[in-house]
Formats: C-alpha cells, structure tokens, sequence
C-alpha cells in the first residue's frame, strides 16, 4: 500500500549535500531568515477516505463515518465538509443529524485510514528527512522546513501548496496547511487562519499572531485552552490572547502554576520547542492506560466482566513488552448524569505481570469506588513500568506457580498470534456482558475491517486511477 520513495529522494539528498546548499538555501530561506515549520492536516480525514474510496467529492457529498449497529445515539467518528456547511457539528450523534439531509452512513474501517495515513507520510519522505517529521495523530503532522526551502528553491506557501496538491493527487484527500516561524504558529495558522483562506493555506509569525489574532474569541480555538483553562481566565476577566500577555504574571502562576510559562509565551507567540526536543524527549516514568465507553448500560457487576478483559488484555501486552508494574489506577464513569466518576489506585506491594495477580488488584479497587449505579465507562491504568527483571516477591510468593502461569499467558498469546484474538478466550468473555470478542476486531476502539463498506474500490485502485 506504501508508495516506494525513489532510491535517492530530495530528503536524502539533503542530508548528504548539506554542507553544499549554504547558497541554495539563501534563494529561497524561511521569512525573515527564521524558522519556517509547517502543520499540515488532512480535511476530515475519516470522511474524505470514505469519500475517495467511493469516487466521491467530500465537498460535495453528504458523509458520515458512523458504526449504525450502535443505535440513533451513534457517535459520528468524522462528517464530510458538505456536511459541516450544513451547520452540523462534527462529532455529533446520529440523531443531531437533520432528518430531511440525506446523507452515505459508512461504517468505521479503521485499518484503512491508517493505511491511507501511511501511504501520506510516504509522500512526506519524498520531499523531507524523518528527523525533520513529527506525526502528531493519524492525520496531522508537524514538518521542520526552515532548510528544505532553498534547496527546493521555493517559499513557503509554494512548498506547503505542492504538498497539498500532491496529496490529493496521490490519495484524493483534501489538506490544509499551517505556516509558521515555530511550532506553535504553525499549529495556530492551521487551526484559525488557514480555515478563512481560500487555499486552505496560513500564514503567521509572531508580529502577525499578535495583530490578527491576539483579540481573537473564543480563546479556545487556541490549542492547549480547554475550557476549564478558559473558565478559570474568565474569572479573571481574561477572554483573548492579549489579556494573558497583559495580565500580572503573578496571577498567572497562582492560577496555573509552572504551566503559566506556557500560557504566556504562547500568548506572545513564542514556543521554543524543537522537532528534534520531541523526538529525544524520554518521560522519567512510564505508563500505559486503556478505556471503554461501554455499549449500553452495565450493572456493577457486569462491569466487573469488562474490567477484567481489560486487565488480561494488558498483562500480556506487560508481559509481551517484558514490564511489569507497581501501581494500578482504575476510573468509573456512569450513565447519564447521575453521578460524578468514580477514581482509585492501589500500589503492588509485589510488582510483576501476573495475570491472577494484577486482575484481583484491579476488580478490588474497582469494587471499592463503583457505584451502585448504571455505567457506561470504565478506564485501567498500569503505572510505574520497568523491565521485568525487576519483579518483587517476598516470602509467601511461589515463584515456581508464576512462572507456570507465565508460560500459560505465553502459550495462550501465541495460539491467539497464529489463529486470531478470538480463537481462544476466557469464560467471561463468552457472556452477555463481555465486549473483547468485539474488541478484537476493532483498532482503537473502532471497527477496522474492509468488508463493512458497501460501495467502492480496493485502496491501490482508487488511489492509482
């Protein structure tokens, strides 16, 4: 599915003629001699792919990627551009949708859009180094351009404009593209200015960020301003860009503490911030977590079923990644309103990947906080991963029981990586209440296979034509 870049792309050549493109890179150059990075993001990605797989205009057709089998409250995973000029809100719930818009309900197929994903970062390495790359999510990645522009004799909205145009080419799927002088303006021009250019292409460096946009409402149109980070600003009478960088940095620290720095040298468009610092960034601590927002209303219960697939499923990936872990954190979210959600964690005296071990921790902090209340959503995190030469014990552990049991969970992973997740489960699996059959068969969270669509070709034939 994967293009092959030629045996010696642009990128490639770049990293070898550096210390030869000093003339080069002055013809062309990022504006005023600076950084130049570009944000580029695909157009409703999930609803383009759907759309170019039918030989369709997203622009010009009703889409919504939707799995139907869940129900009028379906949550719509992406809606075409012709749907959002109709005023309905992306993410919104099948039944948000306007009964008299006739619209193509497509189900998720999640390995296709990251295929697609995939072949797009392709195109990337035809024209940029990977170093020079950061894929933020499935379908935007930021790019480090500063020296690429001479080499390539161009400006910035010219290299930005080729790459767009060469993506729709290649994969029919729309793009926009933000311009800035750093990281961050890169993100601000792809979020709020590109969307009122008629190229899908913005442009900003720090005196243009605070001319056009430093009164710009509402503030959380700018990354990293939820809005309880803008509930908490209002109370101080803070509503734009321009009231952070006047206000008191006193106050600011008291309201947000060290994350105030942030607030404020975004609020004067700096951001300091590197690819490469992304990329060599390691965390001190290392954890991992997984959710469900459950398909219908679980009793306390049957919840408890869910909670352990969700803690076997992680063990393995524990012991299939050599870790173990000493603490364990379990969330409940209930049905409607009723309650706040309900949160809990308990540290392992005995850190390890034991599967009887780990499972019994989990269901019993998660029957010390769950409610006796419908629920809908249930989180599990494994915290304070190291390697498994690590694991505790101490005098009532039987070493030779756990290592019996990890050869078990070994066995049971391979029979499942040769004949499918499915071909071999736990009995709560196999009730009512068990949703890893399910599961399996989803990326994300979300149905992944080809087979649900019911109109369009085969990835490579729609993309070659």
């Amino acid at each position: 599915m994967i293009r092959t870049a030629p045996a010696q792309t642009p990128a490639a050549s770049y990293a070898m003629d550096n210390d030869n493109n000093e003339n080069s890179r002055r013809e062309g150059g990022a504006p005023d001699g600076g950084r130049c990075c570009f944000c580029i993001d695909m157009k409703s990605f999930y609803a383009s792919v759907e759309c170019a797989e039918r030989g369709l205009n997203p622009f010009e057709t009703c889409l919504a990627v939707v799995d139907t089998t869940r129900g009028k409250n379906a949550l719509c995973l992406a809606i075409s551009p012709k749907m959002k000029a109709l005023g309905i809100r992306n993410r919104c719930r099948l039944s948000d949708i306007p009964p008299d818009v006739r619209y193509i309900a497509a189900p998720p197929r999640m390995r296709l859009y990251i295929e697609y994903a995939a072949d797009i970062y392709s195109l990337y390495l035809d024209w940029f180094s990977p170093d020079d790359i950061h894929v933020y999510s499935i379908d935007e990645s930021f790019i480090e351009a500063t020296h690429y522009l001479g080499m390539y004799r161009m400006k910035p909205a010219e290299l930005a404009s080729k790459l767009i145009s060469q993506i729709a080419q290649r994969c029919r799927i729309p793009a926009t593209a933000g311009i800035g002088t750093n990281l961050y303006l890169a993100k601000i021009a792809l979020d709020i200015t590109a969307k009122r250019s008629p190229d899908r292409i913005g442009e900003l460096d720090e005196e243009k960020y605070r001319k056009t946009l430093w009164d710009h409402e509402p503030i959380t149109d700018f990354w990293q301003i939820s809005t309880g980070t803008a509930a908490r600003l209002e109370r101080c009478g803070i509503r734009t860009m321009r009231g952070i960088a006047a206000a008191d940095p006193r106050l600011m620290h008291s309201l947000f503490g060290v994350n105030a720095e942030l607030l404020i040298d975004h609020a004067m468009g700096r951001e300091s911030c590197l690819i490469s610092d992304i990329k060599s960034y390691r965390s001190k601590t290392r954890s991992f977590s997984s959710s469900q927002i459950l398909p219908r209303d679980y009793t306390r219960e049957g919840a408890a079923a869910v909670l352990s697939e969700m803690a076997e499923v992680g063990c393995r990936r524990l012991i299939r990644e050599d870790l173990i872990c000493s603490k364990i954190s379990v969330y409940v979210g209930y049905s409607g309103e009723r309650a706040a959600p309900s949160f809990g964690s308990g540290r392992i005296l005995k850190s390890g990947n034991s599967p009887s071990v780990l499972r019994e921790e989990a269901l019993g902090i998660y029957r010390k906080i769950a409610l006796d209340l419908p629920i809908r959503r249930l989180g599990l995190s494994f915290e304070g991963l190291c390697d498994a030469g690590a694991v505790g014990y101490d005098i009532f552990s039987d070493p030779e029981a756990l290592e019996r049991e990890q050869k078990r969970e070994r066995t049971v992973m391979a029979v499942q990586e040769r004949f499918g997740n499915n071909s071999l489960l736990r009995g709560y699996s196999l009730t009512s209440d068990g949703t890893l059959r399910e599961r399996n068969g989803m990326i994300g969270g979300h149905r992944a296979g080809y087979g649900d669509a019911t109109a369009g070709g085969t990835l490579s034939s729609v993309r070659r034509r």
